[in-house]
């Protein structure tokens, strides 16, 4: 049984508000109607696409800016940061990052986002990664989104700053990393 337009509307706006990055094609196949829906309900309700989603998250929860790496260094677009606490980064896996044979995402893409968002939460000028501890728990395809969330835990018997990233699509752990980064203050 179809629902009506009004309360397809409020369930819309209720799933962008709880899930930010959600795209269109994700929100039509839940809601059951045509991406075309899905856009017309957008701007009748005056919900900007996805790209614009993501930069009004980034620009209205960024409170410091990343220090140890130039933004245009990160692998994937930052979101979200709280310097020595945690940040958000988002990949989206596109042509370029899989193996043409069979649109596998090449490990290390997904390495090099989560390394390089355990370095951008570090608060100091100078982050290297000491150690890693990775694991991959399931492929990614292309055209999926990779939602890297990075935790600083704390500190080493060394006193280097250690570093969890949990990478996901939609809400399934494809990537889980530790990373023990050293610091120019320690």
């Amino acid at each position: 049984m179809r629902t009506s337009k009004k309360d397809r509307q409020e369930k819309l706006k209720e799933t962008i508000k709880e899930m930010p990055f959600i795209t269109d094609e994700e929100l039509a196949s839940k809601f059951g109607v045509s991406i075309q829906t899905i856009r017309l309900d957008r701007m009748e309700l005056s919900i900007p696409e996805l790209r614009e989603r993501i930069k009004s998250v980034a620009t209205h929860q960024w409170n410091e800016t990343v220090k140890a790496l130039p933004i245009d260094e990160v692998i994937g677009e930052i979101v979200d940061l709280e310097l020595d606490e945690r940040a958000i980064s988002i990949l989206d896996i596109r042509e370029e990052h899989v193996f043409s044979r069979n649109k596998i995402a090449r490990g290390h893409h997904l390495f090099a986002q989560a390394n390089s968002l355990a370095v951008a939460v570090i608060n100091d000028q100078l982050a290297l990664t000491a150690k890693s501890e990775i694991r991959f728990t399931r492929q990614v395809l292309q055209g999926e989104r990779v939602v890297a969330k990075a935790s600083v835990k704390g500190h080493d018997d060394k006193g280097r700053a250690i570093v969890d990233v949990n990478s996901y699509v939609e809400n399934e752990l494809v990537f889980k990393g530790t990373f023990e980064m050293y610091r120019s203050n320690d």
